[in-house]
């Protein structure tokens, strides 16, 4: 039994965090600038940060379907075991969600959305400023919700690393351990 990652899980997995934590910091900044090109920039950046992190999540999502996560190790109690499977599932379905909430946002608001300025997404709604402004509060909200659970999965991780020593940490650094190819 290999109680490693494999390098591409661990590598999409640290693409995805990174990815998370600037959009989400890019998501904060840039509603209280003033109306300017370089607002209109980041909005632009966060769009297409979003769609990006999305398929990332696919690929991810996809690569953990036909490659199983190592066990936790055996000292991990079964109520902790099911409470890791909820919150990695309830994160991958908030990863999904949430870019498809902000494009229906983007879609209700009137701003469509163009991948890297290139390739425009259709709009999935029809602009509507009012169900634009209800889908903003469930962009937000739903991004909080993320934020809840990935602070709970880190300090879960630090957890198992300072206080149980045990690998569950190590498995995910690539630099710490040889990943299964």
């Amino acid at each position: 039994m290999n109680d490693s990652y494999t390098r591409t899980a661990v590598y999409l997995h640290w693409l995805v965090a990174l990815g998370l934590v600037g959009t989400f910091a890019l998501g904060l900044y840039m509603p209280d600038l003033a109306l300017s090109p370089t607002k209109l920039k980041l909005y632009a950046w966060h769009k297409w940060a979003g769609v990006s992190l999305f398929l990332l999540v696919l690929i991810r999502l996809g690569w953990r379907l036909s490659h199983a996560a190592p066990p936790l190790p055996a000292s991990v109690p079964v109520l902790l075991r099911r409470v890791s499977r909820l919150t990695h599932g309830l994160m991958y379905g908030l990863m999904l969600i949430i870019p498809l909430s902000g494009w229906l946002m983007s879609s209700a608001k009137g701003f469509q959305t163009a991948w890297f300025g290139i390739l425009p997404l259709p709009d999935l709604l029809a602009k509507d400023e009012a169900l634009g402004e209800r889908l903003l509060t469930l962009h937000q909200s739903l991004n909080y919700c993320l934020l809840a659970l990935v602070l709970l999965h880190t300090g879960a991780a630090l957890k198992h690393h300072f206080v149980d020593r045990d690998e569950v940490l190590r498995r995910m650094l690539a630099f710490r351990q040889k990943p299964r190819p």
